[in-house]
């Protein structure tokens, strides 16, 4: 009568959204400030004030009729010209609007990339540790989600696990950079071998392996590290961005999908784009958000409490026995739990009602993820009840 698969996708929620909404039920008995959530990364910082006041001047001054009627698929023209101007003034590329594919934010551009490479046996490649909901991205569009074991010294590719994953049937690859969850960026090293990796494997097997690059987080990367931009290191690249993070905008989606002019067969891969946009239900971007982005796309994003929130935490966690690598970027940790169980371990720290997301969700038994886009007071606050948690192992 119906698709079990998609029943089982609607009525299980993930780890993720089921802790923060525990969250919402423990708060409503012990109060807002008593509840120590780090389940969700749902930007804290406030939407720059900019944003706001080049919305309402769109909406008080621009025609209603261009502000909230349909633009065409890809995106108004004056938006996709304007995202491509900012990616050439950073990353010295040469996109013109016809690279830019506006979408509802990251997981529309990713889901929409998935649909468009994928063929019937293909399989795509991510790298552990990774976003949970690659895997039914993947798996509605018919494609198999292949997972190379993390390298939890660093958080960098495990280049010996990764090539024993690559076969005949790999279409495309996944990096996420700056990483959700273990905070890592993944060096110009990584990048290069990964690329030298890619190109050798597209040789032997006679076609091309897509990579896809996720970076919602780009912007929020910490000093002394820098996010390579993988198009210029890799031609069949294909990037995902969302606006969420770096501008505080995760409700009102909004992102795009660039498709470099040296990616193989660029005609074909962007007219699969616009196809699995099509079937996907995906008009178009929100246009309110793609006047606002035309106007703003250049304009800087604010890390400062993201920096002082990461080292809070951070040192507050080594202080109390815990095992992580330090944060490079994104807003998230991920320390080594305090029992092999890391399901247990995170159902035993609700006691104190500090609710940490497991790291076998993605792809790392024995971790668990803090996001820490959160009020600095409340990390501050929770410091003291990581370590009576951190007691209760010694």
């Amino acid at each position: 009568m119906i698709s079990q698969t998609m029943y089982e996708l609607g009525t299980k929620k993930s780890t993720i959204r089921t802790i923060f909404e525990f969250g919402r039920r423990r708060a409503a008995e012990v109060g807002e400030e008593n509840v120590f959530d780090f389940s969700l990364g749902n930007p804290n910082v406030p939407t720059p004030a900019f944003i706001k006041q080049v919305a309402i001047d769109i909406l008080e001054h621009e025609e209603p009729r261009a502000v909230h009627g349909y633009t065409v698929a890809p995106g108004a023209p004056k938006t996709r010209e304007a995202v491509a101007r900012s990616i050439n003034k950073r990353f010295g590329t040469d996109y013109e609007g016809k690279n830019i594919f506006m979408t509802a934010g990251a997981a529309a551009a990713i889901t929409i990339s998935f649909k468009a490479l994928c063929q019937e046996g293909d399989e795509f490649i991510v790298f552990a540790p990774f976003f949970p909901e690659y895997r039914c991205f993947v798996e509605s569009v018919g494609g198999k989600l292949v997972v190379v074991p993390a390298r939890p010294l660093d958080w960098q590719i495990d280049f010996t696990a990764f090539e024993a994953c690559i076969t005949n049937h790999t279409k495309a690859v996944i990096v996420d950079s700056p990483n959700n969850p273990s905070g890592a960026v993944y060096s110009e090293e990584t990048i290069r071998k990964l690329a030298d990796v890619l190109r050798a494997k597209e040789k032997e097997y006679g076609h091309p392996i897509f990579l896809i690059s996720d970076e919602p987080y780009r912007e929020i990367v910490y000093e002394g590290f820098t996010v390579p931009y993988i198009p210029n290191y890799y031609d069949n690249t294909i990037v995902c961005y969302s606006y969420s993070k770096a501008f505080s905008l995760p409700g009102e989606r909004i992102g795009y999908i660039a498709v470099p002019n040296k990616i193989a067969s660029y005609e074909k891969v962007f007219g699969a784009i616009a196809g699995a946009a099509r079937v996907l239900t995906h008009v178009n971007a929100p246009s309110l958000w793609q006047h606002v982005i035309a106007r703003c796309a250049e304009r800087p994003s604010d890390i400062g409490t993201y920096v002082k929130n990461a080292k809070l935490l951070y040192d507050g966690l080594i202080k109390a026995g815990f095992s992580c690598v330090q944060p490079q970027g994104a807003f998230y940790l991920f320390p080594k739990a305090l029992e092999t169980d890391d399901y247990a371990f995170c159902e035993r720290a609700k006691k104190y009602d500090l609710l940490l997301v497991p790291g076998a969700d993605f792809g790392c038994p024995g971790y668990f993820r803090l996001a820490y886009c959160i009020k600095t007071e409340t990390i501050e606050r929770s410091l003291p009840l990581f370590e009576k948690l951190a007691a209760e192992y010694k």
